[in-house]
This record gives C-alpha cells, sequence and structure tokens, in this order.
C-alpha cells in the first residue's frame, strides 16, 4: 500500500508525486497497469468510470450508485461491512479503499498479496492528486490529466467570480438533524463553502460533529444548505430546515436562502465534488450568477 500526502497549491509537487509513483510502482515488481479493479467506495467509484476505466471494475459497494452502470456491478458489501471472500473470489489486481478500512481490510488484502490502494482525500488539492494517482495506476495518466486540468479550470473560475463578492455569508451546513450533525474544517465540504465564498458556521470546529439548536440559533446562519439523498435521509434535513418553528428567526430562514444540496456532490471524493462547489456558489452569491 501507498499513502501520498499532498500540501494545497502546489501542482508541481503534485506531478512530481505521480511520476514517483510510476518508479514505485516499477520497483514493486509491477508487470503493468491495473485492469481487474475493486473499489470500496462510490468516489473511487466515479474516478474509475470518469476515467474510462467502467469495463475494468470488477466489484463495488452497494452504495455504489454513480454512473448508474456501477450498479450493474457485482458488490463487495458496504464501507464497513466488506466481504473479503467475495473480494478475494473477484481476484483483483488493485483495491481502490478508503480510510475506514485501513486498520482491517486493507492489511487482510495485503497479507493475501492484493495491491491496495487507500484514498483519503480532505481537500479538492487531494482529490486532484488521487485523480493523477490512480490514472498512473490504471494506464491512464492522459485521460487523469485531461480530467484534472478540466477540474482546476473550473476551481478557478469559481474562485475568479466570488473573489468579486462583497462579503462572505455564514453558511450552515446540515448533514443530519435529529440530533444535528454538521461539518467542520478538515471536510471536503468545509472548503467547498469556503471556496464557493461562504464562512462555514462551524469551521472553527473539525471533522464530523454533532451541534444543537441553540448554538444554530446563536450563530444566526444566512444560508442553510441541507443534505439531501445520504443513506435514507431522503430530503428530512432539507424540510426540518426549512419548517423548524425555532429557525424561523436566523436569517437564513427570513431571506428564503434555505436550499437542499445533494450529498453525493459535496461529500464524494470524486470528479463530480467540482459540480458540487459550482451548486454551492449560486446558492450562497446567486448576485453573482444571474443572467
Amino acid at each position: 500500500m501507498k499513502r501520498f500526502l499532498f500540501r494545497a497549491g502546489l501542482l508541481i509537487f503534485m506531478l512530481s508525486l505521480v511520476i514517483a509513483a510510476a518508479g514505485c510502482a516499477q520497483d514493486d515488481g509491477n508487470t503493468g497497469p491495473a485492469e481487474r479493479i475493486i473499489s470500496l467506495a462510490p468516489g473511487n467509484t466515479e474516478i474509475l468510470y470518469a476515467l474510462g476505466l467502467g469495463e475494468n471494475v470488477i466489484g463495488v459497494t452497494e452504495f455504489c450508485n454513480y454512473p448508474p452502470e456501477a450498479k450493474q456491478k457485482p458488490t463487495v458489501g458496504g464501507f464497513s461491512t466488506v466481504d473479503l471472500e467475495k473480494i478475494i473470489e473477484l481476484d483483483p489486481d488493485l483495491v481502490l479503499a478508503t480510510g475506514i478500512h485501513e486498520e482491517t481490510v486493507v492489511p487482510q488484502l495485503e497479507d493475501r498479496g492484493i495491491d491496495v490502494f487507500v484514498m483519503e482525500p480532505r481537500s479538492l488539492d487531494e482529490v486532484l492528486m488521487n485523480i493523477a494517482l490512480v490514472g498512473v495506476k490504471t494506464g491512464r495518466q492522459e485521460e487523469s490529466n485531461v480530467l484534472v486540468t478540466d477540474i482546476e479550470s473550473r476551481i478557478k473560475a469559481i474562485q475568479d467570480k466570488v473573489s468579486s463578492a462583497d462579503r462572505r455569508p455564514s453558511v450552515f451546513y446540515v448533514t443530519w438533524h435529529e440530533p444535528i450533525w454538521t461539518l467542520g474544517k478538515g471536510t471536503l465540504t468545509h472548503e467547498l463553502i469556503q471556496t464557493a465564498g461562504g464562512n462555514n458556521l462551524f469551521g472553527d470546529m473539525t471533522g464530523h460533529l454533532e451541534t444543537n439548536l441553540e448554538a444554530v440559533i446563536s450563530r444566526n446562519p444566512d444560508i442553510i444548505l441541507a443534505s439531501t439523498g445520504h443513506g435514507t435521509a431522503d430530503d428530512s434535513p432539507f424540510i426540518w430546515a426549512q419548517t423548524e418553528e425555532r429557525l424561523r428567526d436566523v436569517n437564513a430562514r427570513l431571506n428564503d436562502q434555505v436550499y437542499e444540496v445533494d450529498s453525493d456532490l459535496v461529500t464524494r471524493s470524486g470528479p463530480r465534488i467540482v459540480d458540487g462547489l459550482e451548486l454551492m456558489a449560486q446558492y450562497i452569491h446567486p448576485e453573482l450568477f444571474e443572467e
């Protein structure tokens, strides 16, 4: 297993690591790019399909629902319920895992000689790094370079547009409402909010965190973004944000700035993360996107 760290904005450093990764693969005795690949996370699956590797995907999780073709692939369990025997039976030459798999799943797969690449990005730059590295490991460097360049240009376009904003509204992102869960710094969603020209209401805290209604009211968000499609949640966090009586006097409700956001776009560490960024920017700064 190879782990890579990337600091934001160091594109040259990213490219040097990609080249180094290719060299490491040769040193490890790999005879060529991976051809039989299993993904243990939806974001990983989306990267593979975006690189044109759909035919090489031989297993996914039950949560891998995009693109639609991914749902036709054999499943190997969920995030924390990986079926090791099924993975071994499918005989992959590469498994794309995440941080949740490091303690138990990854060591067991590596003990069986299976190549595992762990991806746990916490920033947009780390997402781009992972796309580039998957391109190296699968022989799709050209495709990954094109994809990374396109995503970078779209990110820059958003940054340029919101840089002209007069202010940065405070944004409350609701992951769940019973109890209330949100996101702090050190998460992709936090970076999306900041990059889209907002200030994360709980940006002074870290990670996935539980809060309470009193804290939300006292911080008085200008905008509420409610997660939809997260697990079995459907749109219930959005309905709650729109109708919770005790939120009636916060700025977001007074100014009718409560929006629903597809959680797949703003939490999955794949190519569609830039779609989530563009959507957030339009919600946070609608005045900049008026025709």
